[in-house]
């Protein structure tokens, strides 16, 4: 079922590549403020925010939850309200949490179950304080924290399953254990509780500390994140979201990885890769459309949340990697997806940076906070 919204939305993509040959990508006018301002109010469609103006003109809830306290801030109360109730409808409908939703109503995942699909969906209900979607969809929230559990927790490790590759922030590469998705079930045992759900990880006491000492051990070598169990490089999402997700909050901890990030080059030339080489990981098909999409290329969501993680510890550096976004929406006149290692917009053949996204957001809010 799901295979058939991957062919549309590739077709899709590969139109806009198309159009974009011919005509470039969409200009808007003014300051970056104003741009930025214009693209949000152009991501709600009346009934959601989707991802962005271009080819991912759908719901995808990771992209919304990075985006969510960002949107509360510039006073989107109410387009917050009514998005979280469209997908909470869809989802209780179709009865599964996906890591996306089509303009029609139908969900999907991209590629394969997530852990941070109900990770984001649980802290977007509880940022945005909305008790009421909480209370009516209590039932439905629990039973996918269940099925939580059982597809993605190892209960001996509390970390996730051996041998499963599960969908993530890096969707078109093979990981398996990895930092990222592990912290996700330390964010789903934080937001439940937050939120009055019962859930498996009350049938212990302290299993949220549990898992965050878990992550710990596996994870932290004493300077940073490593991406895995097997691994021993650094990596841009190891080191951003176990701090963004508010489960590591050290400041020390936070310098370590920052320092990291920079001898590795990952905030060059601005935040944030995922490496800075290219790895072999990545499924064939989507190499083949779109080759290294998620190696050493520059994406803008992880640099925006990396920057909110610099806040906290160097306001500083947090200011020149804000400003150097401001000076790619003034060259641009746009807010893309990504670029390459040499910052020129991303593409291939068949695939072109998507632009006017919902993400700046997060950018507008951190340019009126720093300066």
């Amino acid at each position: 079922m799901d295979a058939a919204h991957h062919i549309s939305e590739a077709w899709h993509m590969l139109q806009r590549r198309i159009l974009i040959a011919k005509s470039g990508i969409k200009k808007y006018s003014g300051a970056p403020e104003e741009i930025c301002k214009q693209i949000v109010a152009d991501c709600w469609n009346g009934t959601f925010f989707q991802v962005s103006t271009g080819h991912f003109s759908l719901f995808y809830i990771r992209d919304f939850g990075m985006c969510v306290e960002a949107l509360l801030k510039l006073g989107y109360k109410k387009e917050v309200e009514k998005t979280l109730q469209y997908a909470l409808t869809v989802y209780s409908r179709e009865n599964r949490i996906t890591t996306t939703i089509t303009k029609e109503g139908k969900c999907f995942d991209v590629f394969s179950y997530a852990p941070d699909s109900l990770a984001f969906l649980l802290y977007s209900l509880r940022v945005s304080k909305n008790k009421v979607l909480v209370e009516i969809y209590k039932p439905f929230l629990e039973k996918e924290l269940q099925c939580f559990f059982e597809i993605v927790v190892d209960k001996e490790t509390w970390l996730v399953q051996k041998g499963r590759n599960f969908s993530s922030i890096k969707d078109h590469a093979k990981r398996y254990v990895s930092c990222y998705d592990s912290c996700c079930i330390a964010l789903v045992a934080k937001e439940a509780d937050a939120l009055g759900l019962s859930s498996f990880f009350k049938t212990e006491n302290n299993n949220y500390n549990k898992i965050k000492q878990k992550i710990k051990q596996t994870f932290w070598n004493g300077s940073y994140f490593r991406e895995n169990e097997e691994s021993n490089y650094v990596t841009g999402d190891a080191n951003t979201f176990p701090y963004w997700f508010g489960i590591f909050t050290d400041k020390e901890m936070i310098k370590k990885s920052i320092a990291a990030i920079q001898k590795e080059k990952l905030d060059q030339l601005f935040p944030l890769k995922y490496t800075s080489f290219v790895p072999k990981n990545f499924f064939f098909l989507p190499s083949l459309l779109a080759p290294n999409y998620e190696g050493n290329t520059i994406w803008a969501h992880m640099g925006l949340c990396y920057i909110d993680i610099v806040a906290k510890v160097d306001k500083k550096l947090a200011k020149k990697y804000v400003t150097l976004y401001k000076e790619l929406i003034e060259t641009h006149k746009n807010f893309l997806e990504l670029f390459d290692e040499n910052g020129n917009p991303y593409n291939s053949l068949f695939y072109y940076s998507d632009a006017g996204m919902l993400w700046c957001s997060k950018w507008l809010v951190l340019n009126e906070v720093l300066f």
